[in-house]
């Protein structure tokens, strides 16, 4: 095995970050950060207690003045100071990252780290221009204008598939807005958003701007959620689990931002380039290990096209290299944990009882055995309404069905809870543009699936979710828009008097 972050050191004073410093969590609990590869423990931590959520909170509260009073450019250039950080910490973030996730270093090096900078950049460059809008004379004698403001405390929670650019999508439009933030990491994977608060304050962003509290879901979750000091609520993870932040949230009123589970297909249609599809499915649904809400996981491939594709696919998943995540040659690391490993293969093991496993279906043995790894899997002849076309399985995991014409294709792919995701793979631009009107999903890919971008927003409809990461978008998630009514007159407040009550 490669080099590994020491987490131990780096965190010896508690895996909290309050009003600017690591402290021991207080709930009298314990857990541990696992490394997936090996099975091994490499940090033991205590817990946030709901006293730790309230100190998170309180900080929060007394940044928010100093922090929401600050010009968009003092913000902008704080966050630029942190892209600068942030990239100069690049190879440390990456390590911890692949140790606390077991992703493979090359996706944690080139895709998670630098996409974090870039959307750090991205957000100081946003925090300029976030504005309100300047209007006339709309009746008689005033003026009006809109104010876009900062919410207050923001309360987030973040999931272990993405923890450093979860919770840079959580944290960045917030403070760039103005907000003060107290973010809650998943229990498995904190290394990097503790990281990621101690490089803003580094880079002077304010202490209490940016709050870590790591604690279990339903103790610190939902006390965070439920906290009347908390403006808005922020939650990426299961569509469970997000309906629970919602009910929960509903009695305070707060602003609500809801990114959920996906089931994305990935619709073949008969004109496409079969060898690019096939290179795109298996990457787009290997991808993190299949832990990805916007992973390929249901591709419909046109009658006359189908067999090539299976077997294109079958052949490209058997090449995929499992291994070592601090082995640049790794292709696909261990899922999460050895937990989630078995809840895949329970999917893969039921669905043997009515459709066929093509490909992998198993956990690899040899060096790998004591690690959470599942063969790249590919299954044929399951029905629409099975589970596993059905159902998020969240692993390394893709189903390949046939369709006939284009209305059954786009049919299929929208018959799922879930819109987060989709592509559309066509040579025909009318064809393609067709699927893009039709699929009902927040983001739809033409011959490709998965890129994203900063400047490009992130959510999904139905029941992944509504509101949006990432992109200038984001801003309407984390401001309120107030009217701003002048009379100009001095006389007006007396003549709307005199209309309703008459001259006196």
């Amino acid at each position: 095995m490669g080099n590994r972050f020491q987490a131990t050191d780096r965190f010896a004073d508690g895996a909290q970050y309050i009003g600017g410093r690591l402290r021991s969590g207080t709930s009298g609990k314990t857990h541990s950060v696992v490394d997936p590869a090996t099975g091994r423990s490499v940090y033991d931590y205590a817990l946030a207690s709901t006293a730790d959520v309230d100190a998170a909170v309180a900080a929060a509260k007394e940044a928010f003045p100093g922090w929401a009073g600050a010009t968009p450019g003092e913000r902008s250039d704080a966050l630029h100071r942190f892209a600068g950080v942030l990239a100069a910490q690049a190879e440390e973030f990456a390590q911890a990252e692949s140790l606390q996730c077991g992703k493979p270093i090359k996706l944690s090096t080139e895709f998670d780290v630098p996409g974090t900078v870039d959307n750090t950049a991205f957000f100081a460059g946003a925090a300029r221009h976030l504005q309100g809008q300047s209007a006339g004379e709309y009746s008689g004698d005033h003026t009006s204008y809109v104010r876009r403001e900062p919410i207050g405390v923001v309360g987030s929670i973040a999931p272990w598939n993405y923890p450093l650019q979860m919770a840079a999508w959580k944290i960045l439009p917030a403070i760039a807005a103005g907000n003060t933030i107290v973010l809650k990491p998943a229990e498995l994977t904190p290394l990097t958003s503790l990281m990621f608060a101690q490089a803003a304050s580094e880079a002077g962003i304010p202490d209490g701007v940016i709050n870590i509290v790591t604690g279990a879901g339903r103790d610190a979750g939902e006390h965070l959620v439920g906290h009347p000091d908390v403006a808005m609520t922020s939650f990426t993870g299961s569509t469970p689990v997000g309906k629970r932040v919602a009910e929960i949230a509903t009695a305070t009123v707060k602003r609500l931002h809801l990114e959920l589970g996906g089931k994305a297909p990935f619709v073949v249609f008969d004109d496409a380039d079969v060898e690019a599809a096939a290179h795109g499915a298996v990457a787009a649904s290997l991808i993190n290990s299949g832990q990805d809400c916007t992973a390929a996981t249901r591709a419909y491939v046109q009658r006359p096209l189908y067999r090539a594709f299976v077997e294109r696919v079958a052949e490209l998943m058997e090449s995929v290299r499992l291994g070592d995540p601090f082995d640049p040659a790794t292709d696909l690391g261990p899922l999460i944990s050895h937990a989630q490993r078995d809840r895949v293969a329970g999917f893969v093991d039921r669905a043997r009882s009515y459709a066929t496993v093509v490909t992998g279906g198993e956990a690899p043995g040899g060096d790998l055995e004591k690690g959470a790894y599942y063969r790249p899997t590919l299954i044929t002849d399951a029905a629409q309404d099975s589970e596993v076309v059905q159902s998020e399985i969240f692993g390394p995991v893709l189903v390949v069905l046939p369709f006939d014409g284009d209305d059954e294709g786009i049919r299929l792919a929208n018959d799922t809870p879930y819109g987060l995701a989709a592509s559309a793979w066509s040579r025909d631009v009318y064809r393609a543009n067709r699927a893009t009107r039709e699929i009902k999903a927040g983001c739809v890919w033409v011959n490709d699936h998965i890129p994203i971008l900063s400047e490009m927003p992130h959510g999904g409809y139905k029941a992944s979710g509504f509101g949006k990461d990432m992109s200038a978008y984001s801003f309407e998630e984390y401001t309120q828009v107030k009217h701003v009514m002048f009379d100009n007159t001095a006389v007006a407040a007396k003549d709307w008097h005199r209309t309703i009550f008459g001259d006196r």
